[in-house]
């Protein structure tokens, strides 16, 4: 509790409040247009912080992670246009109240939704990170790549169309992960005689050339002239019924989202989804999911902000990124030299509980800026697409450069920025290739560890329980849908009500 309150003292000082605010109003701002998630958000502003102080760094970062979430939600009820996966369920309820003109509510609900599962999912990062992070210690090399590697499978497996094209994803990240001299032998791998190449490809290029390069092309090819017609959502506030509609789902929605987004379990998609069904079961106004249900905004925004929470205990405390923000916020500690993981806590506590408090203030600023400038958000999303996206890619060539000054990153940004067009053509989801990038070489480095222990026996990957038991957990994922087969079924009643949660 001693170490929070110097996080607050480090985190309240004028210049990283003010920090933490710009960081929600720009999180915010980029979050709310069309198409672009916290992820881009994030990847985008990553230059910005370049120069200044680590902690203040880390505090904008807070803020623009928070804003940026509630942006994506902004687009998912206003134009049926999730910002990012995490949103997909808020468009289910929250698109037909604006429709109905009851945007102003449907915006407030997932507002003050994100501000309560954030909250209680930082209190629980208070209370679990520092005990996580003093048992992981003793955790070793094997059990450190297959955690990895259950980071891998669970990322591939609950993304994407099909699981080929998760796995595919996934062999594209390893590969460019390669990239470069090999640690242990300083052997040149696919850098193709390239010395540009020689220290590898930087995160942070990776990251804005497929979140922005690919998305701003995807767009650009499938660019129609007609504009989008967002709705005015007027002037958000919630009646008593509303409130008392909504306060429970607020209140569990930590209880699904916290803990899935703490477990390599392939971020929020799964809990949200959770827990709109959960609200249409416990909700005493069923008739109205589907036609704009304040309950279906209310749940799944809250256990959205709490499994991003939750996903910040794995990456400060195990170093894994389980979602594409954690990933290039893994990509941040990373550019100013610091490695997450179970030393973390000892090495760089100030800085861990001050990010930790500006948690809490960013949360706290989110819901009294974005309350009142709601519409303000509304009317960024009239921007033509042309020239948003040209500031897009404006803005991801600058970062590009930023990263080394070197005209080549520029040119390596757009290369891969087709790559990650190419992706989105053929149904490739993206976080398992970021992932692939950023753990790849972790992952090498811990199996190569483990096989020198054993004397290049593979048993040295599986000789602690610790191991077992992930690889076995491992093994439950492939196979689930041949097992799946074997389970009873359903009664056939059951088919209407499930095909109309579906839609």
């Amino acid at each position: 509790m001693e170490q929070l309150l110097d996080g607050f003292a480090t985190a309240l000082t004028p210049t990283h409040l003010l920090l933490a605010a710009v960081g929600v109003l720009l999180g915010t701002a980029i979050g709310v247009l069309p198409g672009i998630g916290p992820a881009m958000a994030v990847a985008l502003l990553l230059p910005v912080t370049y120069g200044m102080e680590p902690t203040g760094a880390f505090i904008m970062f807070a803020g623009i992670y928070y804003g940026g979430m509630f942006g994506g939600s902004t687009t998912s009820i206003l134009l049926n246009t999730p910002g990012e996966s995490a949103a997909v369920v808020a468009a289910f309820e929250g698109n037909p109240m604006a429709r109905k003109g009851r945007g102003a509510q449907a915006l407030a609900a997932a507002a003050i939704g994100h501000f309560t599962g954030g909250i209680i999912g930082t209190i629980l990062i208070v209370l679990l990170a520092p005990f996580v992070a003093k048992h992981a210690v003793d955790i070793g090399a094997p059990d450190l790549f297959a955690v990895m590697v259950l980071a891998f499978i669970a990322v591939t497996s609950v993304l994407g169309a099909s699981r080929i094209r998760g796995f595919a994803s996934l062999l594209i990240g390893l590969t460019l992960g390669l990239v470069g001299l090999d640690e242990m032998t300083g052997q040149q791998r696919l850098t193709f005689g390239s010395l540009h190449l020689a220290d590898g490809i930087d995160i942070v290029v990776v990251a804005v050339a497929l979140f922005a390069v690919g998305e701003a092309l995807w767009v650009a090819a499938h660019l129609r002239r007609k504009p989008f017609e967002p709705i005015p959502v007027g002037r958000p506030w919630l009646s008593k019924a509303d409130l008392k509609r909504t306060w429970k789902p607020w209140l569990r929605g930590p209880v699904i989202g916290f803990p899935f987004g703490a477990i390599p379990a392939g971020g929020a998609e799964i809990p949200t989804f959770l827990s709109y069904v959960t609200e249409k079961r416990l909700s005493k106004h069923k008739d109205e999911f589907g036609k704009g249900a304040i309950e279906g905004v209310a749940g799944p925004e809250s256990t959205a902000s709490a499994s991003a929470a939750g996903t910040l205990v794995t990456m400060l405390t195990l170093g894994l990124p389980t979602t594409a923000v954690a990933a290039v916020m893994l990509a941040a500690f990373q550019q100013y030299g610091i490695q997450p993981g179970p030393l973390l806590f000892q090495r760089e506590s100030g800085l861990v509980w001050a990010l930790i408090a500006s948690l809490f203030i960013g949360l706290t600023l989110l819901l009294v800026l974005n309350l009142p400038l709601a519409p303000l958000w509304a009317k960024l999303l009239r921007i033509p697409r042309p020239y948003l996206y040209a500031g897009i890619l404006f803005f991801a060539s600058v970062g590009a450069y930023a990263v080394n000054a070197d005209i080549f990153d520029l040119l390596l940004m757009f290369v891969i920025g087709l790559l990650g067009f190419g992706m989105r053509r053929y149904g490739l989801p993206v976080l398992p290739a970021i992932i692939g990038v950023i753990l790849g070489p972790a992952a090498e480095q811990q199996m190569r560890r483990s096989l020198q222990l054993s004397d290049g026996s593979l048993t040295g990957l599986v000789n602690s329980p610790m191991a077992v038991i992930i690889y076995v957990v491992i093994l439950v994922i492939l196979f689930f849908p041949l097992i799946k087969r074997f389970l009873p079924k359903p009664p056939a009643a059951a088919e209407p009500e499930r095909e109309k949660v579906d839609a």
